[in-house]
């Protein structure tokens, strides 16, 4: 059920006059939702309206692919250096409400940013001020803002208290700024909105659209090569008509396959098999797979693609899942951290922070055994602690191991000198 049919009726009659006034500008933005920039193109705001995810398998497999893993990280809670294990704070990101998990919280939220280039978590229908107890994730399709494309724009929406309508059915319900936290993607046509990632890929998406359609067309007459009946005698349209039906009823059937056609008198078939333009399509398709998962930061191992001429070795795709991580996903969960800092911890005035720990993410692990080489070196070169190492490592402390000891084989300068 959507969150927003719980919205109390005085909070809605509240709204119900101011609301009035505007409606005729809202409705304008409904007619044009993407941007505030007159000169932008009404090409891509149509490819912006197309639902990629439904029609392409490939944005449907790559957003899939991001959005469980973004979910694998785990969001921890810190306050002074010490993570937090209880308390209002910890309750609300890790059950953000009755039928959200903290699990389905950032998935869903890495789905409509890469979906729309945006995310919005509302505060619930009882919000009524201060640090909020609940989150709910909306859709970015059905929410518009009150200024985009009204008469002010931009700097209207700098100097008063911002306003977003969510369509709910026929009806425009009315949620102010400070009761949403807004996760979205740079877009130089509309600073209030994300933009959709896929929307440069208008074009790449169609082609694949009509190549599938075409591979489909083939696939379907894999009984016979679909050809031409070709006679030296004149035909009546009623004949030709019959001679077609009879030639489709007993060979253009799948299980009528490998029968022997008998031809009438002066009756020849050519079949027509595959030009250059149908092979043409495989590779089009081929080269629009790697546009998309290129423009989504996907390496074709992670999406498990191998190219039959350079066959992968381990060594390759552990590579690849790992430059998955590094270039694709830490900066995307970098960019969440930061947006909650300004727009939740920040605005809240709140001691605590929060950050992603990837420290169990096995795609970022080194070998387990030249880490600990590694880990030892610093700990007797005294560069860390074993306190350090175990924090890293996300496990307990030991109450001395925050004190250096000096390994026996290493000795100081002053040392050094007295001998």
């Amino acid at each position: 059920m959507n969150p927003l049919n719980f919205i109390s009726r005085w909070k809605r009659q509240n709204y119900h006059s101011e609301r009035q006034s505007d409606n005729n500008n809202i409705k304008s933005f409904y007619d044009n939702p993407l941007t505030l920039d007159e000169n932008y193109s009404i090409f891509s705001v149509e490819r912006f309206n197309t639902d990629s995810y439904l029609s392409s398998a490939w944005v449907n497999i790559a957003i899939n692919i991001l959005t469980r893993n973004l979910a694998r990280a785990d969001y921890v809670l810190e306050c002074g250096g010490e993570e937090l294990k209880k308390g209002s704070l910890y309750d609300l990101f890790h059950r953000p409400n009755k039928n959200l998990s903290r699990f389905d919280l950032w998935k869903e939220t890495a789905a409509w940013w890469h979906l729309e280039g945006e995310a919005f978590w509302w505060f619930g229908p009882d919000y009524a001020g201060g640090l909020p107890k609940e989150f709910y994730i909306l859709n970015p399709r059905r929410l518009q803002n009150e200024f985009a494309g009204v008469g002010g724009g931009y700097d209207t929406f700098i100097t008063r208290r911002q306003r977003w309508f969510y369509q709910c059915g026929h009806e425009q319900i009315p949620i102010f700024s400070d009761e949403l936290i807004h996760f979205k993607d740079w877009n130089p046509w509309n600073p209030l909105r994300g933009v959709n990632p896929l929307i440069s890929l208008g074009l790449e998406l169609d082609q694949d659209y009509y190549a599938n359609k075409a591979n489909s067309s083939l696939l379907k007459h894999n009984a016979i090569p679909q050809g031409l009946l070709k006679t030296d005698q004149t035909l009546r349209p009623e004949e030709a008509d019959a001679l077609e039906r009879r030639w489709e009823s007993k060979y253009g059937q799948v299980k009528a396959g490998r029968k022997i056609a008998v031809l009438g008198k002066g009756t020849s078939f050519e079949a027509l098999s595959f030009n250059p333009e149908t092979i043409k399509l495989f590779e089009l398709k081929r080269w629009n797979l790697y546009t998309i998962l290129a423009k989504f930061g996907i390496p074709p191992r992670v999406a498990n693609i191998s190219d039959k001429s350079t066959a992968l070795s381990g060594k390759d795709t552990k590579e690849q899942h790992s430059a998955f991580w590094q270039y694709t996903l830490i900066p995307i969960l970098r960019q969440f951290e930061q947006i909650l800092e300004s727009q939740f911890f920040i605005r809240f005035g709140l001691k605590e922070n929060g950050r992603f720990d990837l420290w169990d993410i096995p795609e970022l692990q080194e070998n387990e055994d030249a880490q600990s080489k590694r880990d030892i070196a610093e700990i007797n070169a005294g560069i860390k602690t074993i306190n350090d190492v175990l924090r890293e490592r996300g496990k307990e402390t030991k109450p001395w191991g925050d004190v250096w000891h000096k390994p026996r084989n290493l000795s100081t300068a002053e040392e050094g000198n007295n001998k």
